[in-house]
């Protein structure tokens, strides 16, 4: 890192600190502004490791001064984020906008409709936190419905049932129903019945590119003016399995010369000759389409709202046909946008990670560089923290951008004050290895606090006997000095650490730096992260944690710890949450 990179990490840490510190009223940390320093601005990120380095004084400085300094200091340097900062005190308690109408309702009923074809991503877990949220504003309900009636092309998986009701458990929410399509079939028969009888519905033989020609043209198929009684004969056949897949569909009757193509006498039902996976559906063969066993549903479950993407808008006028033959009120539609997520390398779909996982490059839905929800949950961030994030973004109908930066800060607030302290010493070669050296003189052991903030909860006691590990990038040159965090003030001198006894005017008036270390004897441990696992060397009391505790690691972050073994030889495993 050159001097003017330098000088602008600096710049930009002190207007970070200072939000912190006056948006929370308490002293800024390190972790907690790293995340919002690197999302705004990239080009500090391969240089993450010199960055804890650089910022600690800048951030000591900053908590130094009073809550009245602070202010006037962040009103200086960026008189906008205060500005920002203070709007959102007086702000309106909602993020999201007003449902429309809902006062015209009893009780206001939205869905999730997930596709079972697999666990969530983390942009499926949008829709669960505004449904949820809007639960809790009006007081209504909550309907999980699986709309699992496509056995073929979007397979479902068995175990993505449970999985999904898991992440919406995990997000903070519980359905007032859960309701699988698949159990509703004969419903949709019985209203395919009832539309075929009204005039609304009729059988169709031809091959669906020539269909297709001839919607297009606006010209109506030969089947269109069948009587009710033969529509009503095949239908029949079609539930009796009698014809193949692609053989006989059940249409609904529109407008055929309806300006747009896509609204003219969609199909309602078709035949899949591939066993649906669920025992309880594996005897049918006659399937309903999305468009109509979701509209038939949203209607017959009180539905009094829905939310959908905005490439969907034709949806909801294919469904208003079948609406108006049966003389139903449409829900309410809010359309938006679709969500991207930064951050990932993985696209996020859930075939692809699926085949991803499959191919053998990612060990499975939980790995800390799938961009799904059981992989936030792994690595130890709160569904709470994505939950607000998703609620920020609105219900715009414009794509927005989740910054995962929003849930790492989220976060942070969330788990900062539980979260103890660690050092944990890298062994890679983007960190330059590992380095042990004696300490010569000085105390038997390091004692740093278990949190800077908590001085009541006492201090971790870290041997130095055996020597102390550190990672190379760290290790000054002969004769210089390095402060260990939590121990004191050391020279480097003919490869041994020679005790100095320095105060902490060392670090804060002569720039010795600041660095983290474990005894060379220490626990192994394994740190899984988004770009792949790491290991190297903790200190001792690591072993006292449980699995599902949650760490800060000093200088790198927050830690969820996944696996303790009893043996100190052994690795453990810990998740990287975020810095």
């Amino acid at each position: 890192m050159d001097d003017e990179l330098r000088d602008r990490v600096k710049e930009a840490a002190e207007t970070n600190a200072l939000l912190n510190a006056v948006k929370h009223d308490s002293e800024a940390q390190v972790g907690a502004i790293m995340g919002p320093l690197m999302g705004d601005n990239p080009e500090f990120r391969e240089y993450g490791d010199e960055i804890p380095g650089v910022i600690a004084p800048v951030v000591e400085r900053v908590n130094g001064m009073d809550a009245e300094e602070r202010r006037e200091r962040l009103a200086e340097l960026a008189p906008d984020k205060l500005e920002e900062l203070e709007s959102e005190d007086e702000g309106e308690d909602h993020p999201l906008p007003d449902l429309p109408d809902a006062d015209d309702y009893d009780t206001v009923r939205m869905r999730v409709a997930p596709n079972p074809n697999g666990p969530w991503h983390i942009g499926h877990a949008r829709m669960a936190a505004v449904v949820g949220t809007y639960k809790e504003r009006y007081d209504g309900e909550f309907i999980c419905r699986f709309d699992d009636t496509d056995p073929e092309t979007k397979r479902p998986d068995l175990e993505a049932y449970d999985a999904i009701l898991d992440a919406i458990d995990y997000l903070g929410f519980e359905p007032d129903d859960v309701v699988r399509a698949s159990d509703r079939v004969e419903t949709y028969y019985e209203y395919a019945r009832d539309l075929i009888d009204k005039g609304g519905a009729y059988t169709c033989s031809c091959p669906q590119g020539e269909f297709s020609d001839m919607k297009n043209s606006g010209e109506a198929c030969p089947h269109r003016e069948k009587d009710a009684e033969t529509t009503r004969e095949e239908f029949e056949a079609m539930v009796d399995g009698e014809y193949d897949s692609g053989e006989m569909v059940l249409r609904v009757r529109t407008d055929i010369t309806h300006k747009n193509p896509a609204l003219r006498d969609f199909v309602a039902f078709r035949m899949i000759d591939t066993p649906h996976p669920r025992e309880t559906a594996a005897d049918y063969r006659c399937w309903p389409m999305l468009d109509f066993q979701s509209g038939l549903d949203d209607h017959l479950l009180g539905v009094t709202h829905i939310i959908r993407g905005i490439d969907l808008q034709d949806s909801a006028k294919r469904q208003q046909f079948v609406y108006d033959y049966f003389d139903w009120e449409y829900p309410e539609v809010i359309h938006w946008g679709h969500v991207q997520v930064d951050e990932y390398d993985v696209p996020l779909s859930t075939s692809s990670i699926a085949e991803l996982i499959a191919d053998g490059d990612l060990a499975g839905w939980d790995d800390p560089r799938a961009p799904t929800v059981a992989s936030l949950e792994r690595r130890g961030i709160r569904g709470e923290a994505v939950v607000d994030a998703m609620v920020q973004l609105g219900t715009s109908t414009s794509n927005v951008d989740l910054a995962m930066s929003s849930i790492y800060s989220n976060n942070r607030d969330l788990i900062d004050d539980d979260s103890d302290r660690a050092f944990f010493v890298r062994d890679s070669d983007d960190h330059g290895g590992i380095v042990e050296r004696q300490i010569v003189g000085g105390p038997d052991a390091g004692e740093p606090p278990l949190h800077p903030d908590y001085e009541d909860r006492g201090r971790r006691e870290i041997p130095v006997a055996s020597g102390v590990a550190v990672e190379g990038d760290d290790l000054p040159d002969h004769g210089d000095r390095i402060w260990l965090k939590g121990y004191g003030c050391v020279r480097h001198t003919r490869d041994t650490f020679e005790y100095t006894g320095d105060d902490i005017d060392a670090v804060r008036e002569e720039g010795v730096d600041v660095i983290h270390w474990a005894p060379a004897d220490g626990p192994r441990l394994r740190l899984r992260t988004m770009d792949g696992d790491v290991s190297g060397v903790a200190e001792p009391g690591l072993l006292g944690y449980d699995a599902d505790d949650v760490v800060q690691f000093e200088r790198i972050g927050f830690a969820r710890l996944d696996d303790i073994a009893e043996d100190p030889e052994t690795e453990s495993v810990a998740y990287f949450a975020h810095p």
